[in-house]
């Protein structure tokens, strides 16, 4: 798939959703947003609707999300749905009655597990981040500033800022590219990235004091609950980044951070440093990802969730040994 093929789509429909996946991330927010003003910098006369829900605050400095449409409870019908960063219909939560009532629907994603579940679809496994994939499909010459810091921002959260074993040469070539656009690059890493309120950093500071470490310290889990977060005020999002701190521990081969969730149990992240698979873990929950950072959401006690986690992180960590 090409740009061209999804603008040939474009020209045929007066009305387009873009949607991700639910709590969207940095991904997710960065790929609606960066689509969002490219069809609105060169096709003006194409009405495009961005919905997700609420997003972190950090994310708004991507202009125009105050845009962003959070609800779900009107009847809609789209011509064109363009799913991003979501790796299967249900994670498009409340925006999945649109994508099934939407005349044409178009899938662009860099998860393994992604099923290919619309009409057409451009996933590309090897990506480092959504953003990048729709980057490579973007004619860079019409990409704007507005844009470029949108897909940026998604690439360095996805790549925790060029770190994760994800970045390829042609990442840090499209981050260049964007770079070249004469976004603030370098405050967008700090205020995206590794900028937190009092609260965030006094609730980073529960998850690590409160985190065990188990499997001969290979593995490090954290279980955060509703009250915890209420204690602190804290919306989900709030843990942004609390996994990432798990993850560069000492000794740390696999992190799981657990946390409760509005609906029905608990989330889990899983993010794994050199052997274990965990996007094969989270599957067997009903979840994915990629190799080294995937996530799932299961009900019932987390830590008895945990265990049957803890128990495929062995047998995997002891198939390396035996290797």
């Amino acid at each position: 798939m090409t740009m061209n093929n999804i603008l040939s789509s474009l020209e045929r429909a007066r009305t387009v959703m873009i949607a991700g996946h639910t709590r969207p991330d940095g991904d997710c927010v960065g790929a609606c947003m960066g689509l969002w003003h490219y069809i609105h910098d060169n096709y003006p006369h194409i009405r495009a609707d961005v919905r997700l829900e609420p997003v972190s605050d950090s994310y708004k400095v991507v202009s125009c999300t105050e845009l962003i449409i959070n609800t779900y409870d009107d009847d809609t019908v789209y011509d064109l749905f363009i799913a991003l960063d979501a790796s299967d219909m249900g994670r498009l939560a409340g925006a999945v009655k649109y994508f099934e009532t939407a005349g044409h629907r178009i899938c662009i994603d860099h998860h393994i597990s992604n099923p290919s579940y619309a009409d057409e679809n451009h996933i590309l496994p090897d990506a480092s981040s959504t953003c990048e994939v729709l980057a490579d499909l973007m004619d860079m010459e019409k990409i704007s500033r507005e844009a470029a810091t949108a897909l940026y921002m998604g690439i360095i959260c996805d790549t925790g800022v060029f770190k994760y074993s994800n970045t390829s040469h042609h990442t840090m070539d499209v981050a260049g590219k964007l770079m070249e656009k004469g976004i603030p690059y370098s405050d967008l890493i700090d205020g995206v990235f590794y900028r937190k309120t009092f609260m965030q950093n006094q609730l980073l500071g529960h998850c690590l004091t409160d985190a065990k470490l188990t499997l001969g310290g290979k593995v490090i889990v954290s279980v955060v609950d509703r009250t915890v977060l209420d204690s602190f005020h804290a919306a989900h999002a709030d843990l942004e980044g609390v996994i990432d701190q798990l993850r560069v521990t000492e000794g740390i081969e696999v992190a799981v951070l657990a946390s409760e969730t509005d609906q029905v149990g608990y989330k889990f992240s899983l993010r794994s440093n050199h052997y274990v698979d965990v996007s094969s873990i989270a599957a067997e929950f009903g979840g994915g990802g990629h190799v080294r950072a995937a996530g799932f959401s299961a009900a019932g006690d987390p830590w008895e969730n945990y265990r049957k986690v803890e128990n495929m992180i062995k047998e995997q960590l002891e198939a390396c040994t035996m290797e």
